[in-house]
């Protein structure tokens, strides 16, 4: 399978995987990386939007006391499930849209909701 090149001169599958390799954080450096690639960039923006507002959610309901501990947990275990699916998505070349955030994240990168059926 053909990968376009980047302005990191990477294939695309391999930067969008990096992508959601390190959650947010490398979401954050590859959207200021790469300039180019609209593919990985909106890999970039889904897993910032994504593992920081679970992590912010994660982190407010540890202050609740008992339950807070079981549910943050709970939280964790699906981001961990989620993560390992986004990974697996963005290195096959898929661009896989979460509900609600892959079309946030469509927004912010493409201007616009990117139907690939109706270009």
């Amino acid at each position: 399978m053909y990968h376009k090149k980047t302005s990191l001169g990477m294939d695309e599958n391999v930067e969008a995987l990096i992508a959601y390799a390190g959650i947010w954080l490398t979401g954050i450096i590859m959207l200021f990386l790469e300039t180019e690639n609209n593919h990985v960039r909106f890999h970039a923006m889904q897993s910032v939007i994504t593992f920081f507002s679970l992590f912010i959610v994660s982190s407010l309901i540890l202050v609740i006391p008992v339950i807070g501990i079981i549910i943050s947990s709970l939280i964790t275990f699906i981001g961990t499930i989620l993560w390992i699916l986004l990974l697996y998505k963005a290195y096959n070349g898929e661009i896989y849209k979460l509900p609600y955030i892959g079309d946030f994240a469509e927004e912010l990168i493409f201007g616009e909701s990117f139907d690939r059926d109706n270009k």
